[in-house]
């Protein structure tokens, strides 16, 4: 498994009117004009960083600022109140605890913005300033901010949005200096090759490192380092629930995990993930997770042969870097129990995977699954899980491959985000399948039947190959995504057989998975959930999984979904196993191609939600905060 992130609120791009080829042309050509422009943006940094200390100019108009945080744009997904019976219900230990679980979150949250964009605690601070000065314009972009957490994001139609003039997304975020090139980037590691400097070398290119300059050279200091005092206080909450909590295992569990932000250590991490990667019945939820989507620098690598050789000689890993996310909730038992139906299955589906013959994967075939599942009711989701970019996190499956805690046995964990899947508005849901689904097929639409795709989606990460990955650069997240798509829906046929799904509930996944396929807008090629979307979309029509009727409503033909999802599964699995970067980029190129059919739905879509940007409301761990 590489990265495990399902959104809500799936996103695209304009559509050209062009044939296939033209279109894997334009996609190019935008790619090399966004490059270009990032370019421009690290040369004027280059010349004008003194300007960015402590004086910004808001980039959107007082027009777009109005829209954007209008409730007509502007989504909430709304976490635990003071009032929830789930919290009501907790023991006083238990209550204790959250609190400083909620006070280590936050804590986080500070120092994944700093890993995001180096501006971004230096925008905030000349925000509030701003506010109290009356700037209304501040005060807007402000909400904006605290939405996305950061300066930089993308919405729901994947445009990209910058709060502040003269600060694009930088391919390096906050873990590269903001002015390095893909190509100096190169340069600079392959001559402290050339000198010998393996260990420096190694350093700068784990997934914990921040890199900066250091003479000609650069250095990669590992972010308990860097951040230390942040961390201090984070271990120190820990420790502080733990005294607490009345559960023993998620006791030892924040011990391990107060330790390991101490000291740089990446075993220390190992040990906590091991632990909490067994974690089963305990009321609380508090989970640090650490995945690489964001980091576009550290994947160029396999793009220049020589550095890549010179790498594998010297035993060399690049491995993307990690942002850190904090999730806090109280454990729903009635939905965990539901969870926990599909774990028997579990090796079954393991030895069902393309080519099982040829690779390690993580759920055994025989014996223990290693596989503990949770949902959650969430009190706070930070740093690089509550930003709300274009979509939110819906659940997650982890620890990553890259993590130390898999080679020395441990498991992984399901956590799934009950206020995050919540569907408040029905009449919107109907007025959007009466645009896009045939009305014949609209008894099968299920908003459950999403949540249980998504329970295939994160499980389907744990099967299939157990190596990283690398070798795909950034088509790797991509490529997972795709086959954790793929896993969930070959294996509805199976599941159905085997007692897990009734032939009801099989018509209810397979319908609505395929009307959801449908998109907003074209996404970018950052956008790894919404690329292999789109990759999905145009493979399942060619081979007639579904077809557009005249009236331009979406018919799914039920009976061949299982079969094409288990043809596509079946050639991702391939593309991991031979860890080839031009297979994997040809691929690709060749399903990522945005249709008529799919701008056709795409404009219904936009007509009937006209949703940009998201945020989240927390309002028990505001008032947790203040305690």
């Amino acid at each position: 498994m590489e990265i495990n992130k399902i959104t809500t609120n799936k996103v695209n791009h304009k559509y050209i009117h062009t044939p296939a080829q033209k279109l894997i042309s334009t996609n190019i050509q935008q790619e090399n004009n966004e490059k270009l422009m990032r370019e421009l943006d690290n040369m004027a940094n280059r010349n004008n960083n003194v300007s960015f200390r402590g004086n910004y100019d808001l980039n959107l108009s007082t027009e777009e600022l109005e829209k954007r945080t209008h409730k007509d744009y502007l989504t909430t997904k709304k976490m635990l109140k003071p009032d929830a019976p789930e919290y009501l219900a907790l023991a006083d230990g238990d209550k204790k605890a959250l609190k400083h679980l909620v006070k280590a979150a936050y804590i986080l949250e500070k120092i994944n913005m700093q890993l995001d964009n180096p501006h971004n605690l230096e925008f905030k601070e000349y925000l509030d300033k701003e506010i109290a000065k009356g700037n209304k314009n501040a005060e807007k972009t402000k909400i904006l901010f605290d939405a996305q957490k950061g300066i930089n994001a993308i919405d729901s139609l994947s445009q990209k949005i910058h709060l502040a003039k003269g600060h694009t997304d930088l391919p390096g975020k906050g873990v590269y200096p903001e002015d390095l090139t893909k190509e100096e980037f190169h340069s600079i590691l392959t001559k402290m090759l050339n000198e010998g400097k393996d260990e420096e070398v190694k350093k700068i290119l784990t997934q914990r490192s921040v890199v900066e300059r250091n003479g000609d050279e650069l250095v990669g200091i590992d972010y308990i380092d860097k951040y230390k005092e942040d961390f201090a206080k984070m271990a120190d909450e820990l420790d502080k629930a733990a005294e607490t909590s009345t559960n023993a295992d998620f006791n030892e569990y924040l011990k391990l995990q107060a330790k390991a932000l101490r000291e740089a250590d990446p075993m220390l991490d190992a040990y906590a993930d091991k632990k909490w990667a067994t974690l089963q019945d305990t009321p609380l939820e508090f989970t640090i997770t650490r995945e690489n989507y964001q980091d576009e620098m550290t994947g160029t690598i396999v793009e220049n042969k020589e550095l890549s050789k010179m790498l594998e000689e010297r035993g060399i890993s690049p491995i993307p870097k990690d942002f850190l996310g904090g999730r806090v909730g109280i454990v729903n038992k009635e939905g965990t129990d539901a969870l926990m139906a599909i774990k028997q299955y579990l090796p079954t589906l393991a030895k069902n995977m393309p080519y099982a013959d040829e690779y390690e994967q993580n759920i055994s075939t025989k014996g223990d699954a290693k596989q503990t599942m949770v949902d959650v009711d969430l009190v706070a989701v930070t740093g690089n899980v509550g930003e709300y970019r274009g979509g939110i996190t819906l659940a997650e499956n982890l620890p990553n491959d890259d993590k130390l805690s898999l080679q020395i046995g441990g498991g992984r964990r399901n956590v799934y985000h009950r206020q995050i899947r919540f569907i408040s508005d029905k009449e919107k849901l109907q007025e959007r399948l009466d645009a896009i689904l045939d009305k014949d097929q609209q008894k099968y639409y299920l908003d459950e039947a999403d949540h249980w795709f998504t329970i295939g989606h994160e499980n389907a990460h744990s099967l299939g190959p157990k190596k990283g990955g690398e070798s795909l650069g950034k088509y790797r997240n991509i490529i997972e995504e795709n086959k954790a798509d793929m896993g969930s829906l070959a294996f509805i046929d199976l599941l159905t057989e085997l007692g897990m799904y009734t032939p009801e509930q099989r018509k209810q996944i397979i319908v609505t998975t395929v009307t959801d396929n449908f998109l907003k807008s074209k996404p970018t090629l950052s956008q790894a959930h919404r690329v292999r979307t789109v990759m999905q979309n145009k493979y399942f029509a060619e081979r007639g999984a579904y077809d557009i009727t005249p009236e331009g409503k979406i018919h799914v033909n039920i009976d061949k979904v299982v079969p094409i999802a288990k043809e596509m599964l079946a050639e991702i699995v391939r593309i991991q196993i031979d860890g080839n970067f031009d297979k994997a980029e040809k691929y690709v190129n060749d399903n990522f191609v945005w249709t008529d059919n799919m701008e056709l739905i795409a404009q219904k879509l936009q007509k009937v939600n006209k949703t940009l940007n998201g945020r989240t409301e927390s309002e028990l761990a505001e008032k947790l905060l203040e305690e």
